[in-house]
Order: C-alpha cells, then sequence, then structure tokens
C-alpha cells in the first residue's frame, strides 16, 4: 500500500534557482509581440507571483486599460509559453542541493508529488525537462489554473484526490521558498516546508511560521513528509 501522503513543490527558488533571465524576457517579449507596447518587470516583485498576476501588473505600468489588459491577457500567455520552449536553457546544472535525493526517496516510497507553481504550465514543464526531473512528477497547478496560490494547491489536492493516490486523511505538504508559498499553504488547509535556497532571507521565512523550515532539502530526513 501506498503511503497515504502527497508532496507539492514550488519550481523557482525551490527545485531550481538562478535559472536565468529567460523567464522574464519571455514574459516582455510576448507583451510587446501582442500589445505592440513594451512592457518591463523592473519594478515588480515577481518573486512568489503567479504568471497572470505579473502580466497585469506589467501591462498597467505600460499604460493599458484594465479592458485591453482582459483582452490580450490570453494571447500573451500563449506566446510566452512558445517563446520559452524554444529558449530555455539546460538547467540541469541548476537543480537546488537535496532535491534530486528527496524525490528519488519519495519515488521508492511510492508517495505522489506534483507541482504548485507561478509558471505558466508549458513553462514550468519545459522548465523540468531541461533540468532532468519532469519524470518525478505526475501531475500539477499552473498560473493559468487559478487566481491565487491558494487555489492552485486546493486544485492539485483535488485532482489528486479524483485519481485515487490519495485517501481520507492525506498528510499534504507543500515545499517552496517563499512567504507566499507558506501562507497559500495555511490557506488551503496544508503543511508547509520551507528552503532557504530562494532569494528570501531565513529569518523572513521563519517569521511566517511554516511548519518546518531548513537551509535546503538536504537537511531533511524526508520521513517527515510522511509523519504527523
Amino acid at each position: 500500500m501506498e503511503p497515504n501522503a502527497l508532496v507539492l513543490f514550488d519550481i523557482d527558488g525551490t527545485l531550481l534557482r538562478r535559472a536565468g533571465p529567460h523567464h522574464r524576457q519571455v514574459l516582455e517579449d510576448a507583451v510587446l509581440r501582442v500589445t505592440g507596447r513594451a512592457a518591463t518587470t523592473d519594478g515588480i516583485p515577481v518573486a512568489g507571483m503567479l504568471d497572470g498576476q505579473i502580466l497585469r501588473l506589467m501591462m498597467a505600468a505600460a499604460g493599458l486599460q484594465q479592458a485591453e489588459i482582459r483582452a490580450h491577457l490570453p494571447a500573451i500567455m500563449e506566446k510566452a509559453q512558445s517563446l520559452y520552449a524554444r529558449r530555455c536553457p539546460d538547467l540541469r546544472g541548476k537543480v537546488c542541493p537535496g532535491v534530486r535525493m528527496v524525490l528519488s526517496r519519495l519515488a521508492r516510497g511510492g508517495v505522489p508529488t506534483g507541482l504548485v507553481t507561478g509558471n505558466l504550465s508549458r513553462i514550468a514543464w519545459r522548465k523540468m525537462h531541461n533540468a532532468g526531473l519532469k519524470e518525478r512528477f505526475r501531475f500539477g497547478a499552473f498560473a493559468e489554473q487559478g487566481a491565487t496560490r491558494a487555489a492552485l494547491i486546493r486544485r492539485a489536492v483535488r485532482e489528486a484526490r479524483l485519481a485515487g493516490w490519495i485517501g481520507r486523511g492525506a498528510l499534504i505538504t507543500m515545499v517552496g521558498d517563499h512567504p507566499n508559498d507558506i501562507l497559500a499553504a495555511r490557506a488551503a488547509g496544508v503543511r508547509s516546508l520551507a528552503v532557504g535556497t530562494g532569494i528570501v532571507a531565513m529569518d523572513e521565512l521563519r517569521a511566517h511560521a511554516p511548519d518546518l523550515l531548513l537551509e535546503d532539502l538536504r537537511a531533511l530526513d524526508h520521513r517527515w513528509l510522511l509523519t504527523a
């Protein structure tokens, strides 16, 4: 019998770090190509945000009206994903410490793992493919599928239950590197494991009271993910 547990992972700062400027660049280029207006991520606190939120802020700062933003957003998301598929670099050297070990142990134990990320879906999966991690994840919840990170966690949990991967009382953990991951986990009623591999200082992460805080996943006893 498989353990009654589910582990969800953020990508940027949690699974990968210093993945390069390509993601930001495709958001900017997609806005320009679809709308004809130059927009930038400069000044936007992109860490911990969903791509859709970032794009809305970029377009608003570039002077587009809300009706224009709503009308253009689907095409911009599609264009950004197409551009990233062609530009994503080799990310195998960008995997955070301990990630491969933890994912391997969870796979050997039959524990389902998924992505919950602010990335658009095709950007997320391309990153995982180019990092050599794609086969470790059964599914995911992505930026275009929910308005908030907590909504994405709830979506992922529903999918896992419908697929029969977890049952009643399952122990569910969200692993992330940003206060938004901790707050979303709390709002969704799941545990939070925070890691200091992103850009947020350990003291700031600690102030948001995650269930477990580690400098990186090398320090994790994976059995914590399986026991209450």
